[in-house]
Protein backbone atom coordinates (compact mmCIF):
# COMPACT_ATOMS: atom_id res chain seq x y z
CA UNK A 1 0.00 0.00 0.00
CA UNK A 2 1.41 3.40 -0.97
CA UNK A 3 1.47 6.40 1.33
CA UNK A 4 -1.14 8.16 -0.81
CA UNK A 5 -3.42 5.14 -0.66
CA UNK A 6 -3.06 5.06 3.13
CA UNK A 7 -4.00 8.71 3.53
CA UNK A 8 -6.96 8.68 1.17
CA UNK A 9 -10.30 9.00 2.95
CA UNK A 10 -12.80 6.25 2.18
CA UNK A 11 -15.63 7.13 -0.19
CA UNK A 12 -18.92 8.52 1.08
CA UNK A 13 -21.73 6.11 1.89
CA UNK A 14 -21.66 2.71 3.52
CA UNK A 15 -18.12 1.39 3.38
CA UNK A 16 -17.26 -2.28 3.07
CA UNK A 17 -14.94 -4.20 5.36
CA UNK A 18 -11.34 -3.23 4.71
CA UNK A 19 -8.20 -5.13 5.67
CA UNK A 20 -5.33 -2.64 5.99
CA UNK A 21 -1.68 -3.41 6.53
CA UNK A 22 -0.02 -0.96 8.90
CA UNK A 23 2.59 1.05 6.91
CA UNK A 24 6.12 1.57 8.24
CA UNK A 25 5.41 5.23 9.06
CA UNK A 26 2.50 4.24 11.32
CA UNK A 27 4.49 1.84 13.51
CA UNK A 28 3.94 2.76 17.16
CA UNK A 29 0.66 4.59 16.53
CA UNK A 30 -2.27 3.83 18.82
CA UNK A 31 -5.10 1.83 17.27
CA UNK A 32 -7.73 4.52 17.98
CA UNK A 33 -5.65 7.22 16.25
CA UNK A 34 -4.94 4.91 13.30
CA UNK A 35 -8.69 4.31 12.89
CA UNK A 36 -9.47 8.03 13.09
CA UNK A 37 -7.10 8.49 10.17
CA UNK A 38 -8.90 5.77 8.20
CA UNK A 39 -12.42 6.94 9.06
CA UNK A 40 -12.05 10.67 8.45
CA UNK A 41 -14.95 12.57 9.98
CA UNK A 42 -15.96 9.75 12.31
CA UNK A 43 -16.30 10.88 15.94
CA UNK A 44 -13.89 9.41 18.45
CA UNK A 45 -16.85 7.94 20.38
CA UNK A 46 -17.80 5.85 17.32
CA UNK A 47 -14.23 4.57 16.97
CA UNK A 48 -14.19 3.47 20.62
CA UNK A 49 -17.57 1.76 20.17
CA UNK A 50 -16.28 -0.17 17.14
CA UNK A 51 -13.20 -1.30 19.08
CA UNK A 52 -15.12 -2.25 22.24
CA UNK A 53 -17.67 -4.29 20.28
CA UNK A 54 -14.91 -6.35 18.64
CA UNK A 55 -15.70 -5.16 15.11
CA UNK A 56 -12.11 -3.93 14.79
CA UNK A 57 -9.52 -6.71 14.69
CA UNK A 58 -5.73 -6.68 14.66
CA UNK A 59 -4.20 -9.79 13.09
CA UNK A 60 -7.58 -11.48 13.49
CA UNK A 61 -7.92 -10.81 17.23
CA UNK A 62 -9.64 -8.24 19.41
CA UNK A 63 -7.53 -5.31 20.58
CA UNK A 64 -7.79 -2.35 22.92
CA UNK A 65 -8.00 1.24 21.66
CA UNK A 66 -4.61 2.14 23.15
CA UNK A 67 -2.75 -0.77 21.55
CA UNK A 68 0.44 0.33 19.78
CA UNK A 69 0.46 -1.02 16.23
CA UNK A 70 3.47 -2.54 14.49
CA UNK A 71 4.39 -2.24 10.82
CA UNK A 72 2.93 -5.05 8.74
CA UNK A 73 0.10 -5.89 11.15
CA UNK A 74 -3.32 -6.27 9.55
CA UNK A 75 -6.20 -4.16 10.84
CA UNK A 76 -9.82 -5.01 10.06
CA UNK A 77 -11.78 -1.77 9.59
CA UNK A 78 -15.53 -2.52 9.77
CA UNK A 79 -18.23 -0.99 7.57
CA UNK A 80 -19.31 2.49 8.64
CA UNK A 81 -21.99 4.72 7.14
CA UNK A 82 -19.73 7.66 6.47
CA UNK A 83 -22.40 9.63 4.61
CA UNK A 84 -24.28 9.94 7.91
CA UNK A 85 -21.06 10.86 9.72
CA UNK A 86 -20.29 13.38 7.01
CA UNK A 87 -23.67 15.08 7.45
CA UNK A 88 -22.28 16.72 10.58
CA UNK A 89 -21.99 20.46 10.00
CA UNK A 90 -18.47 21.78 9.42
CA UNK A 91 -16.99 24.21 11.95
CA UNK A 92 -18.58 27.69 11.65
CA UNK A 93 -16.65 30.14 9.48
CA UNK A 94 -16.06 32.50 12.42
CA UNK A 95 -14.55 29.68 14.48
CA UNK A 96 -12.34 28.58 11.56
CA UNK A 97 -11.08 32.14 11.27
CA UNK A 98 -10.43 32.33 15.01
CA UNK A 99 -8.41 29.10 14.91
CA UNK A 100 -6.48 30.22 11.82
CA UNK A 101 -5.42 33.31 13.78
CA UNK A 102 -4.40 31.06 16.69
CA UNK A 103 -1.54 29.52 14.67
CA UNK A 104 1.75 30.70 16.21
CA UNK A 105 4.23 28.49 14.33
CA UNK A 106 4.31 26.26 11.26
CA UNK A 107 7.03 24.44 9.36
CA UNK A 108 7.30 21.24 7.32
CA UNK A 109 6.95 19.03 10.41
CA UNK A 110 4.79 20.87 12.93
CA UNK A 111 1.81 23.17 13.23
CA UNK A 112 1.47 24.88 16.63
CA UNK A 113 -1.51 26.85 17.90
CA UNK A 114 -2.18 29.07 20.89
CA UNK A 115 -5.34 27.19 21.86
CA UNK A 116 -8.08 29.40 23.29
CA UNK A 117 -9.69 28.45 26.60
CA UNK A 118 -12.97 26.58 26.08
CA UNK A 119 -11.75 24.75 22.98
CA UNK A 120 -11.23 21.01 23.50
CA UNK A 121 -8.10 19.38 22.06
CA UNK A 122 -10.37 16.97 20.16
CA UNK A 123 -14.11 16.43 19.67
CA UNK A 124 -16.28 13.90 21.48
CA UNK A 125 -18.60 13.82 24.53
CA UNK A 126 -20.94 16.39 23.01
CA UNK A 127 -18.14 18.51 21.51
CA UNK A 128 -18.50 18.67 17.73
CA UNK A 129 -15.33 20.52 16.82
CA UNK A 130 -12.13 20.26 18.82
CA UNK A 131 -8.81 21.84 17.89
CA UNK A 132 -7.62 18.87 15.82
CA UNK A 133 -10.85 18.57 13.80
CA UNK A 134 -10.86 22.31 13.13
CA UNK A 135 -7.22 22.41 12.03
CA UNK A 136 -7.85 19.42 9.73
CA UNK A 137 -10.70 21.40 8.18
CA UNK A 138 -8.33 24.35 7.68
CA UNK A 139 -5.54 22.13 6.29
CA UNK A 140 -7.44 19.33 4.48
CA UNK A 141 -4.37 18.22 2.51
CA UNK A 142 -2.28 17.58 5.62
CA UNK A 143 -2.23 14.45 7.76
CA UNK A 144 -2.38 16.27 11.11
CA UNK A 145 -2.13 14.37 14.41
CA UNK A 146 -2.26 15.66 18.00
CA UNK A 147 1.10 15.33 19.73
CA UNK A 148 -0.36 15.95 23.21
CA UNK A 149 -3.47 17.46 24.79
CA UNK A 150 -4.41 20.45 26.88
CA UNK A 151 -7.38 20.61 29.24
CA UNK A 152 -10.33 22.29 27.57
CA UNK A 153 -10.20 25.24 29.98
CA UNK A 154 -6.41 25.70 29.68
CA UNK A 155 -5.12 28.04 26.98
CA UNK A 156 -1.74 27.96 25.29
CA UNK A 157 0.57 25.92 23.13
CA UNK A 158 -0.80 22.81 21.46
CA UNK A 159 1.40 20.92 18.97
CA UNK A 160 0.07 19.11 15.91
CA UNK A 161 2.42 16.96 13.86
CA UNK A 162 2.40 16.97 10.06
CA UNK A 163 4.85 14.09 9.78
CA UNK A 164 4.75 10.69 11.47
CA UNK A 165 8.48 10.92 12.29
CA UNK A 166 7.96 14.15 14.27
CA UNK A 167 4.93 12.69 16.06
CA UNK A 168 6.86 9.58 17.11
CA UNK A 169 9.89 11.55 18.29
CA UNK A 170 7.86 14.04 20.33
CA UNK A 171 5.64 11.38 21.90
CA UNK A 172 8.75 9.41 22.88
CA UNK A 173 10.02 12.57 24.64
CA UNK A 174 6.68 12.99 26.42
CA UNK A 175 6.92 9.43 27.73
CA UNK A 176 10.35 10.18 29.22
CA UNK A 177 9.79 11.90 32.55
CA UNK A 178 12.40 14.50 33.59
CA UNK A 179 13.54 15.34 30.08
CA UNK A 180 12.90 15.78 26.39
CA UNK A 181 10.42 18.66 26.42
CA UNK A 182 10.74 21.67 28.73
CA UNK A 183 7.20 22.85 29.60
CA UNK A 184 6.48 26.23 31.21
CA UNK A 185 3.05 27.44 32.33
CA UNK A 186 1.77 30.71 33.79
CA UNK A 187 -0.91 30.63 36.49
CA UNK A 188 -2.52 32.66 39.23
CA UNK A 189 -2.62 30.76 42.52
CA UNK A 190 -4.97 31.68 45.34
CA UNK A 191 -3.23 33.13 48.42
CA UNK A 192 0.37 34.05 49.14
CA UNK A 193 2.90 31.48 47.99
CA UNK A 194 6.32 31.54 49.74
CA UNK A 195 9.32 33.02 47.91
CA UNK A 196 11.65 30.83 45.89
CA UNK A 197 10.78 27.61 44.10
CA UNK A 198 8.34 25.18 45.67
CA UNK A 199 8.69 21.68 44.21
CA UNK A 200 5.71 19.37 44.57
CA UNK A 201 6.57 15.68 44.26
CA UNK A 202 3.21 13.94 44.74
CA UNK A 203 1.86 10.91 42.81
CA UNK A 204 -1.41 11.42 40.95
CA UNK A 205 -4.20 8.91 40.43
CA UNK A 206 -6.93 9.41 37.82
CA UNK A 207 -10.37 8.22 38.89
CA UNK A 208 -13.85 8.45 37.43
CA UNK A 209 -16.84 10.03 39.07
CA UNK A 210 -20.46 9.16 38.32
CA UNK A 211 -21.20 10.10 34.74
CA UNK A 212 -17.67 9.33 33.58
CA UNK A 213 -16.12 12.65 34.67
CA UNK A 214 -12.39 12.37 35.34
CA UNK A 215 -11.20 13.40 38.79
CA UNK A 216 -7.55 13.32 39.83
CA UNK A 217 -6.20 13.11 43.36
CA UNK A 218 -2.87 12.80 45.16
CA UNK A 219 -2.60 9.11 45.97
CA UNK A 220 0.38 6.87 46.70
CA UNK A 221 -1.02 4.38 44.19
CA UNK A 222 -0.79 6.96 41.42
CA UNK A 223 1.91 7.85 38.90
CA UNK A 224 4.99 9.86 39.98
CA UNK A 225 4.38 13.56 39.28
CA UNK A 226 6.70 16.53 39.77
CA UNK A 227 5.91 20.26 39.45
CA UNK A 228 7.99 23.35 40.30
CA UNK A 229 6.15 26.56 41.28
CA UNK A 230 7.93 29.94 41.38
CA UNK A 231 6.28 33.24 42.31
CA UNK A 232 6.77 35.96 39.68
CA UNK A 233 4.79 38.61 41.56
CA UNK A 234 2.03 38.99 44.11
CA UNK A 235 -1.17 40.79 43.26
CA UNK A 236 -4.15 41.46 45.53
CA UNK A 237 -3.09 38.83 48.03
CA UNK A 238 -2.65 36.17 45.32
CA UNK A 239 0.42 34.75 43.57
CA UNK A 240 1.19 35.03 39.85
CA UNK A 241 3.48 32.05 39.19
CA UNK A 242 5.57 30.27 36.63
CA UNK A 243 5.23 26.49 36.72
CA UNK A 244 7.63 24.03 35.17
CA UNK A 245 6.50 20.42 35.03
CA UNK A 246 8.72 17.40 34.61
CA UNK A 247 5.83 14.99 34.09
CA UNK A 248 2.64 15.49 32.10
CA UNK A 249 -0.16 13.92 34.12
CA UNK A 250 -3.84 14.72 33.71
CA UNK A 251 -4.73 17.93 35.63
CA UNK A 252 -1.23 17.85 37.18
CA UNK A 253 -0.75 21.56 37.92
CA UNK A 254 -4.32 22.00 39.13
CA UNK A 255 -4.17 19.08 41.58
CA UNK A 256 -0.67 19.88 42.83
CA UNK A 257 -1.74 23.50 43.42
CA UNK A 258 -4.77 22.30 45.39
CA UNK A 259 -2.53 19.88 47.31
CA UNK A 260 -0.32 22.70 48.63
CA UNK A 261 -3.33 24.80 49.61
CA UNK A 262 -3.04 27.35 46.78
CA UNK A 263 -5.51 26.24 44.08
CA UNK A 264 -5.50 27.75 40.59
CA UNK A 265 -7.75 30.80 40.38
CA UNK A 266 -10.94 30.15 38.43
CA UNK A 267 -10.68 26.36 38.76
CA UNK A 268 -14.25 25.05 38.99
CA UNK A 269 -13.13 21.46 39.62
CA UNK A 270 -10.30 21.71 42.18
CA UNK A 271 -10.50 25.34 43.27
CA UNK A 272 -12.14 27.43 45.99
CA UNK A 273 -15.73 28.35 44.93
CA UNK A 274 -15.91 31.40 47.21
CA UNK A 275 -12.62 32.84 45.95
CA UNK A 276 -13.57 32.08 42.33
CA UNK A 277 -16.85 33.96 42.79
CA UNK A 278 -15.04 36.94 44.32
CA UNK A 279 -12.47 37.07 41.50
CA UNK A 280 -15.22 36.82 38.91
CA UNK A 281 -17.01 39.82 40.44
CA UNK A 282 -13.91 41.91 41.23
CA UNK A 283 -11.63 41.39 38.21
CA UNK A 284 -13.89 39.64 35.68
CA UNK A 285 -12.00 36.31 35.81
CA UNK A 286 -14.48 33.91 34.19
CA UNK A 287 -12.11 31.06 33.32
CA UNK A 288 -9.30 28.89 34.64
CA UNK A 289 -6.13 31.00 35.05
CA UNK A 290 -3.72 28.50 33.51
CA UNK A 291 -1.76 29.07 30.31
CA UNK A 292 0.80 26.87 28.52
CA UNK A 293 3.30 29.63 27.75
CA UNK A 294 6.41 27.94 26.31
CA UNK A 295 7.80 24.66 25.04
CA UNK A 296 11.43 23.83 24.27
CA UNK A 297 12.68 20.65 22.61
CA UNK A 298 14.85 19.42 19.75
CA UNK A 299 13.93 17.10 16.88
CA UNK A 300 16.15 15.03 14.60
CA UNK A 301 18.03 13.51 17.56
CA UNK A 302 18.81 16.93 19.01
CA UNK A 303 19.90 18.60 15.77
CA UNK A 304 16.84 20.83 15.25
CA UNK A 305 15.95 22.97 18.30
CA UNK A 306 12.53 24.52 18.79
CA UNK A 307 11.63 27.33 21.20
CA UNK A 308 7.88 28.01 21.07
CA UNK A 309 6.06 30.78 22.92
CA UNK A 310 2.44 31.86 23.28
CA UNK A 311 1.60 35.21 24.88
CA UNK A 312 -0.73 35.21 27.86
CA UNK A 313 -4.38 35.20 26.74
CA UNK A 314 -5.77 38.79 26.70
CA UNK A 315 -8.57 38.00 29.16
CA UNK A 316 -6.00 36.68 31.66
CA UNK A 317 -3.67 39.67 31.21
CA UNK A 318 -6.62 42.04 31.72
CA UNK A 319 -7.76 40.21 34.86
CA UNK A 320 -4.21 40.33 36.23
CA UNK A 321 -4.02 44.09 35.61
CA UNK A 322 -7.21 44.61 37.62
CA UNK A 323 -5.86 42.83 40.73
Amino acid sequence: MTDSEHRQAPPAGKTSVRMIKVPEDRAGQRLDNFLLGQLRGAPRSLVYKLVRSGQVRVNGGRAKADRKLEAGEEVRVPPVNLSEVGDKAPPPASFLQRMELAIVFEDAKLLVINKPSGVASHGGSGISHGAIETMRALRPNLNLELVHRLDRDTSGLLILAKKRSALSELQAMLREDHGGIQKRYLTLLVGRMPDGVMSVDAPLLVGLRQGGERHVQVNQGGKPSLSHFRVLERRGGHSYCEVRIETGRTHQIRVHAQHIGHPVAGDDKYGDPAVNKRLREQIGLKRLFLHAASLEFALDAGKTPYVLNAPLAPELAEALDRL
